[in-house]
């Protein structure tokens, strides 16, 4: 009981000797801000209310400004500390610099140090927003970005030409009399491809919904055209991969709204997502046209169609190259965001979906071709798309923020396919 009352007054003395530090309000304008990285801008700050005790201890207090991550967004050094000499009339009106640095948003914030017990206490009006100053860092638009999209489109547009080309159309008439294969691919696809990258992104970022976003959209995206590419380079079945590409395309329709609206608003109702449809409905057509070009070709002038079949691999693997060494290029920038979560789950969700839709192929009696086209076509996803729609419905930064996730995917999606292709030409495999 004595050491009791010995903390009380040890507790009360110490409240007395103390001034109270919250008597301050600060006030940024603006609340918040949106810089580019390596930029920077003056935001105006007020403090008031400060008391007659403070202004008194000149070498005791000063006032500090912080960031919440200074990584992304720092105050100047000149700015960081406002001396408590500078106030009078109990305030202090001037303007700081904020700096920025990279992507993402950080929080600035004003508190009292009181040098004598060295803590810091924040202002008294700390509930609201204009007490402290949100600094948004976004990427700014360059000119190679556009190139790299409209260089992708055009060598897109010609390998589907090749494509085609290169269709057998009696063998796509039997693969949709007997559509096991196309079956099997639209399951593992529409269904398992999203089931798996919801429950990979509640498991690798457990504490990050944006990047559990960015997994699932990936997941819940169509088929992608690298899909064909590598089945022509891999010796797979070209026309089943084609087949399988267009069918998950158009129904991206129904089944990315189907996932957004069930199992996907446990992730996205705080972000406000819209499934940009228009969006889908341009890449199908830009899927169909091309073909339809190829198609005639092969009707009007077979011999045209027989060089462009024999060009498609090494067409395809040129386009490979081109899409996995501009891309690392042009987003070099969001390998600074990238951990090991990202990375494992960049590598995950392909590399499983590969080998369930492998295994689903085989053990319903698909032949290796088959099997083969199946599993890629599962595997690869349409990573575009996921990185448009997180784009073009998020605000920044959180819209790159959240697309290094399909980005990683991206980057890890050909490593197991390369590995299959080096063990093909090792064993003379065609």
């Amino acid at each position: 009981m004595p050491k009791l009352k010995c903390v009380l007054w040890l507790w009360l003395w110490m409240l007395l000797l103390i001034p109270d530090s919250y008597a301050f309000t600060a006030h940024f304008t603006p609340a918040s801000l949106q810089l580019e990285m390596k930029t920077s801008r003056q935001v105006k700050l007020q403090l008031n209310d400060i008391t007659a005790e403070q202004l008194q201890q000149t070498d005791r207090y000063s006032f500090r400004l912080q960031s919440s991550n200074e990584h992304l967004a720092t105050v100047l050094a000149e700015n960081a500390s406002i001396p408590i000499g500078q106030v009078t009339a109990n305030a202090w009106t001037g303007h700081i610099v904020i700096e920025a640095h990279f992507l993402g948003e950080a929080r600035l914030t004003v508190r009292l140090h009181d040098a004598l017990y060295g803590n810091s206490t924040a202002p008294a009006n700390a509930a609201q927003n204009d007490s402290s100053m949100l600094a948004q860092v976004v990427r700014p638009e360059r000119l190679i970005d556009r190139m790299f999209i409209g260089s992708v489109i055009l060598l897109m547009t010609l390998i589907y030409i090749n494509f085609g080309a290169a269709l057998n159309v009696q063998v796509l008439q039997g693969l949709l009399t007997r559509p096991i294969g196309p079956c099997i691919g639209f399951i593992t696809q529409t269904i398992g491809m999203p089931l798996l990258s919801y429950a990979l992104g509640v498991f690798i970022f457990a504490e990050s919904p944006a990047l559990q976003l960015g997994l699932f959209m990936t997941g819940i995206a169509p088929s992608g055209g690298a899909s064909n590419t590598w089945s022509a380079v891999l010796g797979a079945n070209i026309n089943l991969s084609v087949l399988m590409t267009t069918i998950s395309n158009f129904a991206a329709f129904g089944s990315m709204p189907l996932w957004v609206f069930t199992l996907g608003t446990l992730i996205f109702d705080r972000a406000g997502i819209k499934v940009p449809y228009t969006h889908i409905a341009g890449y199908c057509a830009s899927l169909l046209i091309p073909l339809s070009i190829g198609l005639a070709i092969q009707r009007w002038w077979p011999r045209t169609a027989q060089v462009l079949v024999r060009l498609l691999k090494p067409i395809s693997g040129c386009l490979i190259i081109f899409i996995v060494v501009f891309a690392i290029i042009t987003n070099f920038y969001i390998f600074e965001l990238f951990s090991w979560q990202i990375a494992v789950a960049g590598m995950a969700l392909p590399g499983l979906g590969y080998g369930i839709a492998w295994m689903a192929a085989k053990l319903l009696n698909q032949n290796s071709a088959d099997a083969l086209a199946i599993a890629i076509e599962t595997g690869i996803q349409n990573t575009g798309t996921a990185i448009f729609l997180l784009r073009t419905t998020l605000p920044q930064p959180q819209a790159d923020l959240t697309t290094v996730v399909p980005v990683a995917v991206a980057i890890m999606t050909p490593l197991p396919l390369l590995g299959i292709y080096l063990y093909q030409r090792c064993h003379g495999v065609k």
